[in-house]
């Protein structure tokens, strides 16, 4: 089955080929984005990960907390952001409010 995966607390020094070539064991890696700072263009510290796998709680327990270039990356599977533009921020009174 396919799923995406959040990956976070990522090293500065990580990028979409490092984070795919982390994965690769865990299963066939569709692919794997290091998410960046839209203006700096600096890792955030956090990407994403698309594979085809058998047991996605098998590979979240055989990633979380690994090291990767000196830090214990997060792994757990990513949340539908529900739309396009992420989730709705509604008010009681039916009105949508930006932040």
């Amino acid at each position: 089955m396919q799923v995406k995966l959040f990956v976070g607390n990522l090293a500065w020094s990580i990028d979409d080929q490092k984070l795919e070539s982390f994965f690769r064991a865990h299963g066939n890696v569709q692919s794997a984005r290091v998410i960046h700072d839209r203006d700096t263009g600096r890792s955030r510290g956090f990407g994403f990960v698309e594979m085809d796998v058998n047991d996605v709680s098998a590979v979240i327990r055989a990633t979380d907390g690994a090291e990767v270039d000196g830090r214990p990356i997060r792994v757990n599977e990513a949340e539908d952001k529900g739309g396009p533009r992420g989730p709705r921020r509604d008010r009681d009174d039916g009105y949508s409010r930006r932040y």
